[in-house]
């Protein structure tokens, strides 16, 4: 074989696909985490070796001395751009709340963007490609021999690799390891791309790193050498976290791609992994399987060792290119403390479930003291035709009470603070009332939606669930916009573009109805966008007419907040319904309810 000959590749060893179900796992769990651990100890990273691999970077707490310890005031993203030195920093001090602080900081985040939105090319000016200018930006920071230090688990992937990252931290935290975890993207504030412990780095720290890293980059700028485009300046900011608080090993997802990844400047990783490969990004990673997998490689290195898992024969042929053996694995039982890793496990709008508590409170049938109301939503993030139909699956199984709940979704209602976690199946199963499951969709404009919802469509269909209307709603958040979840969004204004919505339920229309119906895209785009009547999310299909131009399946919705207001209305409105909303199509879609439910 060719390419690096000294790398390992391990098939079917690394990472989950999915969280959603377990026939989806490819390999047992023996598999994957044995050789995980087995890679940590031959790396030297063990309990007993913390000691040692902390002392020897001795110097990272002299690098981080120079960390401000004062809270910075509300100022303005014009001060921001012209800020020049310590002074005039600590000119606008004021002892305000440290969260008056935080918005100045996603604007001055939000002006790193380079893209009005997602398929645009960078317009970042300067003579360096990325990865130099990755390099430079750490050699300012005084980060360069630290990160080089670091031990670190590399994870690329098209899907699941956020999974496995996040499953890694966990088992890893249980066993004993002080745990730094990047991933990408957020779904409501930017603090969740750093975690520490399993948690999201604290406002304080969090406006520590980002001002001191802002502050010297800014004031090492050139013409040659432009302030980093947005993923960038967060990657130099994930090294920086990890490597002042000391973590005992960093979890790094890939961002997009492999080879010209902002974080490939990590040189000898601990270990890394590729989960599953897939047709997306292709604008930017090429148009086959090969071209996608050859890009996810770029991140293996010489002599350390790779996992992935089973891929189809396209990409596997390019991984096995790119490492010089496939080597077997010999199964061992999983350590408790793995097993406790799996349980605590959390990545949010990934095969989670969330009752809301306000229809619970004005629900007058809901007179039992566990009730949770009956509008409930099941929100996952697929965006690509593999993860609808694995999001599909998991829907029809969870929203029935035929399987078993994942220990994300459990997690991540137990953090949700709602304490309806326990009551899951037994609420699923009550006898006496109706269920209707409906769909909340969005997704990006470079996704082909007549591939994704006949996908999906077709998986729930095959698993015996009938989603009996479709809502298309806009996103509040903004490709261009870095907000927190505090940040106010003006979205409850129904004027704007509605033609993308239009497209969706036009599409959704011919995917239920087939290719007769006759749909005038020009009457559908100049239709008003308006609430619908509360009876109409219980209106039956047959009451459907194409020809002319009544709807019964779907409906554009004005708002994400109003469509929000409107099914806790129709709860409301008939009680003895239970109303299953499968939000999916789109991270920032998943990301923007959550915030709306956890106000």
């Amino acid at each position: 074989m060719i390419g690096h000959a000294n790398t390992v590749l391990k098939c079917g060893i690394f990472g989950l696909s999915n969280f959603h179900e377990q026939e989806q796992f490819f390999f047992t769990p023996g598999q994957i985490f044995s050789c995980l651990a087995i890679s940590l100890h031959n790396q030297g990273l063990t309990r007993d070796g913390r000691l040692q691999a902390r002392t020897k970077s001795g110097s990272k707490l002299h690098q981080c001395s120079t960390l401000y310890g004062f809270r910075y005031s509300n100022m303005s993203s014009q001060v921001l751009e012209n800020m020049g030195s310590n002074e005039v920093i600590r000119d606008y001090l004021e002892d305000v709340p440290l969260s008056f602080s935080y918005e100045p900081a996603m604007d001055a985040l939000s002006s790193l963007i380079t893209r009005q939105k997602r398929g645009e090319r960078s317009n970042v000016m300067g003579k360096y490609g990325k990865l130099d200018r990755m390099l430079m930006y750490l050699k300012i920071l005084g980060l360069e021999e630290q990160v080089a230090g670091l031990k670190i688990i590399h994870v690329a992937g098209t899907k699941g690799k956020g999974s496995t990252c996040t499953f890694c931290e966990a088992i890893l935290r249980e066993s004993g390891f002080r745990t730094g975890l990047f991933t990408s993207p957020h779904l409501i504030d930017v603090r969740e791309r750093f975690r520490l412990d399993g948690l999201e780095i604290s406002e304080e720290k969090f406006l520590q790193y980002f001002w001191n890293c802002w502050h010297i980059l800014k004031e090492n700028i050139t013409d040659a050498l432009p302030m980093p485009p947005l993923f960038q300046f967060l990657t130099v900011l994930a090294f920086k976290i990890f490597v002042c608080e000391q973590v005992d090993v960093a979890i790094i997802e890939v961002g997009l791609g492999g080879t010209r990844d902002s974080t490939n400047v990590i040189k000898q990783p601990v270990v890394c992994g590729i989960t599953s490969l897939g047709m997306d990004h292709m604008e930017t990673l090429g148009n086959t399987l090969g071209q996608i997998a050859l890009h996810k490689a770029g991140i293996f290195k010489h002599q350390i060792p790779a996992f992935t898992v089973p891929q189809l024969s396209e990409a596997m042929e390019v991984l096995q290119e790119r490492a010089h053996e496939l080597m077997d694995s010999q199964e061992t039982d999983i350590p408790e403390a793995f097993c406790r890793g799996l349980s605590t496990a959390c990545l949010s709008g990934r095969a989670e479930i969330v009752y809301d508590k306000f229809s619970k409170y004005y629900n007058s049938s809901a007179t039992d003291e566990n009730s949770c109301g009956n509008l409930i939503f099941y929100l996952d993030g697929a965006h690509s035709p593999e993860s609808m139909e694995a999001c599909a699956r998991w829907f029809s199984s969870v929203a029935k009470g035929n399987g078993k709940v994942s220990p994300l979704s459990l997690s991540a209602l137990r953090n949700f603070g709602n304490g309806c976690a326990r009551h899951i199946k037994d609420k699923v199963e009550e006898s006496h009332v109706i269920s209707k499951q409906i769909l909340l969709f969005n997704c990006m404009e470079v996704r082909d939606p007549q591939v994704l919802l006949t996908h999906l469509v077709n998986a729930c269909s095959s698993s015996g669930t009938h989603l009996s209307k479709a809502l298309f709603v806009p996103n509040m958040s903004k490709y261009n916009k870095v907000t927190s979840g505090t940040s106010i969004t003006a979205s409850d204004s129904t004027s704007g573009d509605f033609s993308w919505q239009f497209s969706l339920q036009r599409i959704w229309e011919k995917v239920i109805h087939g290719p007769d119906p006759v749909l005038d895209r020009s009457t559908m785009m100049n239709r008003t966008v308006s609430l619908p009547s509360l009876e109409f999310l219980y209106e039956d299909a047959f009451h459907c007419s194409a020809a002319d131009q009544h709807l019964a399946c779907s409906a554009v919705m004005p708002s994400l907040p109003q469509t929000i207001k409107w099914l806790r209305d129709c709860v409301k409105e008939k009680p003895s319904v239970r109303v299953q909303v499968l939000v999916t199509g789109s991270l920032h879609l998943v990301g923007d309810v959550l915030k709306l439910l956890r106000r």
